[in-house]
């Protein structure tokens, strides 16, 4: 049906490692793939094998949950995109741990994939617009801080040099192609 893979840290893992809650959901503990390091572990492949026929009006839809928290969509799989790496940005952790039994499990970390319709997808990203939202807001934050080690005053005016964003573009790309993980400390 499908299967993950946890980049730079897995082999890939099919659909036997995830708990079948009914016919179009599947839950996956991370407490007994990483235990509470689940944080740690900040994307997922996931792909549709070739023997899965999903019809074309359905997506695999993944969710992330972290302990306490409500589940988080995070991306989707349909066949016209078999497969696909997503971003973990795990919610922190809801306040539901105190409210628990002593004698209960404490909850784990967990992800979810279920058989959703298209239609649902777009409703779904919310959750990726304010991740592109918050990428937007670092950026600017980034330029802001490199613009104002800049500045100079003239009255109640900031004044920075003409080429300051030529500066810090070229200072923004170079750091990217020296470092991989650079830009994805943006998007988290």
């Amino acid at each position: 049906m499908f299967g993950v893979v946890f980049p730079n840290r897995s082999f890939p893992i099919d659909i036997s490692t995830f708990s079948q809650i009914d016919t179009f959901h599947w839950i996956l503990d991370m407490n007994t793939f990483v235990g509470e390091a689940y944080d740690q572990v900040s994307e997922v492949c996931i792909f549709l094998l070739n023997s899965f026929t999903l019809p074309p009006d359905k997506a695999l839809a993944v969710y992330i949950q972290s302990p306490g928290s409500q589940f988080m969509f995070v991306g989707a799989v349909t066949l016209a995109r078999p497969s696909a790496v997503l971003s973990l940005p795990w919610p922190e952790p809801g306040g539901q741990l105190q409210l628990m039994a002593p004698e209960s499990a404490p909850p784990t970390a967990k992800i979810g994939v279920s058989v959703v319709d298209l239609t649902t997808l777009s409703s779904l990203d919310v959750v990726a617009e304010k991740r592109i939202e918050r990428l937007a807001m670092k950026v600017g934050e980034n330029l802001f801080n490199f613009m104002q080690s800049f500045c100079g005053v003239d009255g109640n005016k900031l004044v920075v040099p003409m080429d300051i964003l030529d500066r810090w573009f070229k200072k923004f790309q170079e750091r990217a192609k020296r470092d991989p993980e650079y830009l994805k400390g943006f998007a988290l």
